[in-house]
Order: structure tokens, then sequence, then C-alpha cells
């Protein structure tokens, strides 16, 4: 009898696991009660960076027989594979940099939105998108297909959610966006977010047993506040009310990677305040973005922390390109800089201090960048300052292929049963 028992719970499992929606980590996981809702502690930079480096290395040496030769190690994990429907998840193994832990809804069921209103912000009708975000379940988040999502509200996410918009066109426009707030473990892939709006003043659920009042919020496409483990790649965000993406309030372990930026002044703010000091161990990796038409300043603007910019494309900014002020370490490799025509805005580079003797002790770097048609970035600090270290998060390909790695930023074309 005992045999007979076991050989169940052996059976159970292995159905489980390969036919079910979960994998047989996430069993174990969710019975460990490991995916909840609690802010994670703050990671010492220096045990990050080191966490970093072996991932990389680890995921060179998975990807080697896989790879489609592109040079972008995100795609290449994961855009080969004709299933890459039926893989979807694989996704979530394939983020690099800082926020390389961000798993979404990896180890959650599919959640397929087929509405794409938002009647009511307090009361979200199941199929929502709304209704998806605020779960406290872990959750990957499909589409049935091309939608056009209005909010009323800010969208409020819940932790442990992926947003996965490949195969169809979903547009997040015309009203509030997306608010992350006090989460963790969020992906956000594949989704055109543009002309947001401030909202608020109102009644707004944040999960299946919490709402609350919210003030106004201010338009941003992507809101980061007081939250970990944060993953945006192959979106397209362009001409929002504040900011297209900020990250703020002691926010940290971020990978904004693969998007296209257009049609906007101030494009990208990390840290909140030059007094806020709880950013000052904020990490963030900026990769294979493309930085395109009609964008003025702040790709990024940085207080405290650590940024690596490495391998984007950036294309005419009006005023300058990455800015900054309270001492934040600025890694800039292997980026395509090309200035406008414009005498004024060649440099590459902003500090909001105007005493030299204050912010030429800041650590910014330039290393193996591709200055074109002017284009020049004004470096501070000491070349070999023990805080940039910390501010690394991947090995940096040549200038010269960055218009290949970057060709395809923004939402992808993933079509039938073919590759990516």
């Amino acid at each position: 009898m005992g045999f007979q028992i076991l050989a169940t719970w052996v059976l159970f499992f292995w159905v489980l696991c390969n036919h079910g929606q979960i994998s047989g980590a996430a069993v174990f996981e969710n019975f460990a009660g490991l995916h909840n809702n609690s802010f994670p502690v703050e990671e010492d930079p220096n045990s990050v960076a080191q966490m970093v480096h072996e991932k990389i290395n680890s995921t060179r040496r998975d990807l080697a027989g896989l790879s489609c030769r592109t040079g972008n190690p995100i795609d290449d994990c994961w855009r080969c594979d004709p299933n890459w429907r039926r893989n979807r998840k694989r996704l979530a193994d394939c983020a690099i940099g800082f926020g390389r832990n961000a798993i979404g809804g990896k180890y959650g069921r599919f959640y397929v939105v087929t509405d794409p209103g938002d009647y009511n912000p307090v009361n979200p009708r199941p199929g929502t998108l709304r209704h998806a975000v605020i779960q406290t379940e872990p959750l990957w988040i499909i589409f049935k297909g091309n939608m056009n999502i209005r909010l009323k509200q800010e969208l409020i996410m819940n932790s442990f959610k992926t947003i996965d918009g490949r195969g169809v066109n979903v547009h997040i426009a015309l009203g509030p966006c997306i608010t992350i707030q006090y989460v963790t473990n969020i992906i956000i892939h594949g989704v055109h977010i543009h002309d947001c709006r401030p909202a608020g003043n109102a009644l707004v659920r944040s999960s299946p047993t919490h709402f609350g009042w919210r003030t106004m919020c201010d338009g941003d496409g992507v809101s980061i506040f007081g939250s970990s483990h944060i993953w945006v790649d192959h979106c397209s965000l362009s001409r929002c009310a504040d900011g297209l993406i900020d990250a703020i309030m002691g926010s940290t372990a971020i990978t904004i990677s693969n998007n296209h930026f257009a049609h906007h002044n101030e494009v990208m703010l990390l840290g909140h305040s030059d007094a806020y000091t709880a950013d000052v161990n904020m990490q963030v990796t900026i990769a294979f973005n493309h930085f395109g038409k009609g964008l003025i300043q702040r790709m990024p603007r940085c207080r405290h922390g650590y940024f690596h910019v490495v391998n984007n494309e950036y294309t005419q900014w009006q005023m300058y390109a990455i800015g900054g002020s309270a001492n934040p370490t600025i890694i800039s490799q292997g980026n395509r800089f090309v200035a406008s025509d414009n005498p004024f805005a060649k440099e590459v580079t902003k500090r909001e201090n105007f005493n030299p003797g204050v912010w030429q002790q800041w650590n910014w770097r330039s290393e193996g960048d591709l200055m074109l048609n002017g284009a020049f970035f004004t470096p501070s600090g000491t070349g070999a300052s023990s805080t940039y270290p910390e501010a690394l998060s991947l090995m940096a390909r040549p200038p010269s292929l960055v218009k290949t790695l970057t060709k395809t930023a923004g939402p992808l074309s993933c079509r039938g049963r073919a590759t990516c």
C-alpha cells in the first residue's frame, strides 16, 4: 500500500510538471510559500555585481548552441525558437543586467486578456488587463488579440506578473498608464505605451482585497516606485505627459532593454531627488535601446546609485543624452551617439550642478563609445574608482555592432509559427 501511494504521488507530480502550466520548481516553491508580495531586502551592490557576472557567464555557456548569432544576448536566448508561443515563459530566463532576476509570472498560470475595456477601476471585470494585474498569485498575462487599452485610472500592478504582448498588437494609450509601486518581479514585454495622461483623485483597486484613494499621477508611461527586480523589454514608448520610464524611491535591480523611445522631452528619470539618499543603492542597466527621433533630454537623468548604459543607439538629442546630479556612478560603454547639427547640442553629458569642484568628483566614464557628428562625452572622477565595478552589469559589444543590436528595438512582429 505504501508503495502504491508513493507511485501515485510520483505520477501526479510528473503529469503536473509535464502537462500543466507550472514547472516542477513552481510546485515546490508554491508549497513553500515563496511567492508573496513582500518587498525584498536591499542587496549589497558588490554582491549584486558579482552575481551578475556569474549569471552572464552561465548564460553564455547555456546558449552556446542556441544563439541566432545576432549578438544581442537577450534575443539570442529565445527568438530562435519556432515554438516560442508554447514556450513563452522561456523569456523569464533571458534577462541580463541588474534586472536579471526578474521572473515575473514564470511560476504562475497563463491569464488571457479578452476584453480591452477598463470599466470600473475599483471592481475590474474578469478578462480585463486591470483584473489580471491586481491578482495576488503569479500570472503570465497574454492577449487574445490586438487591443487598444485606454485606462480610466493608473494600472497598479501586483507582484510576480508578466505582461507579454508577443504575437499581437497591444497599445496602452490615451489615459493613465502603468504604475509599479512597492512590488517585486515584474516583466513588461512587447507593448506600445504612448500618450499617457495624468489621472487620479479617485478610488483604485491594487489587489483583490484592497482599494484606496489615489492622488493625481504624473502621466508616466511606466512609473517604478519603491520596487525591485523589474524588466522592461521590447516596448515602444512615446509622447507621455511626464516621463516615459521613471524609477524612484529606492527602486533597484532594474533592466531597461530593447525598447524604442521617440517624440518626448524628459525621457527617463532614475532617482527621486538629490536629498533622497535611499536611492544610493539603485542599480539600473540600460541596454540595446534605440533613443530615436524627437527626444530632448534625460536618456537617462540619474541621481545617486549605479547606472550601466551599454550598446544603445542615440539619434540626435536636442539638449543632452545622459545627465545627472547627486554623485551617481555612470558607465557608458559601446554606445553609438549621433549628435544633431545644432552646434549647442553636441555634448552627450550634462551635470545638474554648476560647480566643477563638485561634479568633477562624480564617477562618469565613457569606454568604447562611438561619437558621430561632433558628439562628445565629458568624463569625471577617478579612472580606477572602487565604485565602477558596482555599475558594470554585462559585457559591452563593439559600437560598430549597435545598429544591428538595436535594429529590432520596440515590439517585435511575432506571427504564426515562425521564429519571432
